[in-house]
């Protein structure tokens, strides 16, 4: 018995649509291995028809009020909030994750995050008015760009897309928006929920694959394109938009050091930093999985890190007490397993290391000490469920190493001494540092990186900034 696959469709200028060549890609459930979808492969046509909807609605939407803009965003919240078990099933479906964590630990912080920038876009800040020059008055405009070209990635399909079309939005940009090739249903139904409440061609939604993404990208029309993904995408893009000189916002890739002193809470630091690196399969590019630790306390944390590895649960989405799920592809499954079989000779497995189970794309938590800093695993990012171990001496070697890494997105200390927190906290060059904590976000305060891992801020009036312009305007007093 063959079971019928859904069909899911590009929504452009307020209405769905197969694409126009008809092509389309099966969409598999990680959980199971198993298509259940399909979604279409956009074109170049498909493109066109995005673009010039995003366009024609430009001019009406950037002509609103920030009072009617922040109407609008606060709509979209209350409506993912009824549609809260919709999206979740949807998330779920995409991704793998548990029901029970998504309904926690994602849709919450969508929500606020959409309600955030409803008030940002009332919060339109330049410098006061001011004759700067005798006999005329200055004054600065804040506007939108135009077009936005956004691709988001497989990780976080519908938070990400929340980071990309609010703040835009709220800015009074137009949208085209493709998610991952292998995550479009959530953001399918996303479509539908927006599409309910602003005007067409407002938010737009192409689904298809690294292709679409580049037309997306060098097409004319976008002033901006914004992309969440890999160091490679990531300089595509980069290099793409320069032939026409776009703005580009980029979150790309992190490699974040957890560095553990000898006067650390042990059962604490050993509690959260597992969380952090495990959560959604460290599938993240701000998870807790290059850890360093004082040689005098390397021991003891390594022994309770792999015991709370092995008490780590991941399992499919409708299971008790699953703290991640599978990862998300065959292709990603194959890339975290390389890491572990490449391993040089002087590294321990301490924990895990191998699949789980043989259907879906599930791996085990996985602890590797006894590394060194050039190796593979500690340059490269895994983006699994996978904690390494590094042993340092004292602070300025644990620096070094921390920041010995071309990514440079997220970070922590671990540690009781104040000073040295904000010594650290000065000198680590990461976008973000937390102390004592790892990986909590919240939508007032920015998320983004330096060196490799791109440039733009996500949430917070810095991530809403990006997407504006400024204008000066100067005006004679004498006629």
């Amino acid at each position: 018995m063959t079971t019928e696959l859904r069909r899911l469709r590009n929504y452009i200028n307020g209405e769905f649509r197969d694409a126009a060549d008809g092509r389309t890609i099966e969409v598999v459930n990680p959980a199971t291995g198993d298509a259940y979808a399909t979604s279409p492969l956009s074109g170049q046509a498909d493109v066109d028809a995005a673009m010039d909807a995003a366009a024609a609605a430009f001019p009406a939407w950037r002509d609103t009020t920030p009072a009617e803009r922040q109407k609008v965003l606060l709509k979209i919240a209350d409506a993912f909030e009824e549609r809260a078990e919709d999206l979740i099933a949807a998330e779920s479906e995409n991704t793998g994750k548990p029901l029970e964590l998504t309904r926690t630990e994602e849709v919450p912080p969508m929500v606020d995050q959409v309600r955030f920038f409803a008030g940002a876009a009332r919060m339109l800040e330049g410098r006061a008015s001011g004759e700067y020059m005798e006999g005329f008055t200055s004054m600065i405009r804040r506007e939108p760009v135009g077009v936005c070209a956004q691709v988001t990635p497989w990780n976080y399909p519908m938070m990400m897309a929340v980071w990309k079309f609010a703040p835009a939005l709220a800015a009074g940009n137009t949208v085209v928006l493709k998610p991952s090739d292998t995550t479009p249903a959530s953001t399918v139904l996303i479509a539908e929920i927006i599409g309910a409440i602003v005007p067409k061609g407002v938010f737009n939604v192409l689904c298809g694959d690294r292709e679409t993404g580049r037309a997306m990208v060098e097409h004319p029309i976008p002033a901006m394109a914004s992309i969440t993904g890999s160091v490679r995408a990531g300089m595509q893009v980069a290099a793409s938009a320069a032939k026409d000189v776009k703005r580009v916002h980029l979150e790309l890739g992190g490699k974040a050091p957890v560095v553990v002193f000898e006067d650390t809470d042990i059962p604490k630091a050993v509690e959260d930093i597992s969380v952090a690196g495990y959560f959604n399969a460290g599938q993240d590019c701000t998870a807790a999985t290059r850890v360093l630790v004082h040689e005098s306390i390397h021991d003891e944390f390594v022994t309770a890190l792999a015991k709370a590895a092995a008490e780590t649960k991941t399992g499919a989405p409708d299971e008790a007490d699953v703290l991640y799920g599978p990862l998300n592809n065959a292709n990603q499954l194959a890339h975290v397993s390389g890491f572990i079989e490449r391993l040089p000779a002087h590294a321990k497995v301490e924990a895990g290391g191998h699949r789980v189970g043989e259907k879906g794309f599930f791996y085990a938590p996985t602890v590797v000490s006894g590394l060194k800093q050039d190796d593979e695993i500690i340059q490269h990012e895994v983006f699994g469920p996978v904690i390494t171990v590094q042993s340092f001496t004292n602070e300025a070697q644990a620096l070094e190493w921390a920041n010995g890494v071309e990514f440079a997105l997220a970070s922590s200390v671990w540690t009781k001494n104040h000073a040295r927190a904000m010594r650290m906290s000065k000198a680590l060059d990461f976008g973000c540092v937390w102390i004592n904590t790892h990986i909590p976000l919240v939508a007032e305060m920015p998320h983004g990186g330096f060196k490799k891992s791109g440039y733009g801020k996500d949430l917070s009036a810095y991530g809403f900034d990006d997407y504006t312009r400024i204008k000066h305007v100067m005006t004679s007093l004498d006629g």
